[in-house]
């Protein structure tokens, strides 16, 4: 069976989506904590070949150019997520500023390039520190 874009009706958003863990890097660079999946992916045989995050494909530094990428394609929605443990290090308490900067940062961009942008707040990324803090309340 053949789609085309006008089966999907015209209220429908085309866009393409990322996860933070996935796509930033970074993992330990301007004050982000630790998640749960810096901390799963260094545990031994959990991940194959002891793949992990660290830099993914580096959007934290090529955010610009991954955005532009995503302009060039005409593509008019991105959905990206919030890695917590980068806005608050230490899942409660003080912000990391550098953090926010770097999400205004790509918001802004998305915006200048007309590009619509959607935030999921919560993608399985949680703050390591609350991940501890709940098991030690049990």
């Amino acid at each position: 069976m053949h789609f085309s874009k006008e089966d999907f009706g015209t209220d429908f958003k085309w866009g393409v989506s990322t996860a933070a863990y996935q796509i930033e890097g970074a993992h330990d660079k301007d004050g982000k904590g630790p998640s749960i999946w810096d901390n799963f992916s260094q545990r031994k045989r959990k991940i194959t070949n002891g793949h992990n995050g660290n830099t993914a494909c580096d959007f934290y530094e090529q955010y610009s150019s991954d955005i532009a990428l995503i302009n060039e394609l005409n593509i008019p929605n991105y959905r990206f997520s919030i890695s917590w443990s980068r806005i608050l290090p230490n899942g409660t308490g003080d912000i990391n500023f550098k953090g926010i900067d770097f999400y205004n940062k790509v918001i802004d961009l998305c915006l200048e390039l007309g590009i619509e942008p959607w935030i999921t707040l919560y993608h399985w990324d949680l703050p390591e520190a609350l991940q501890k803090k709940r098991w030690l309340d049990e």
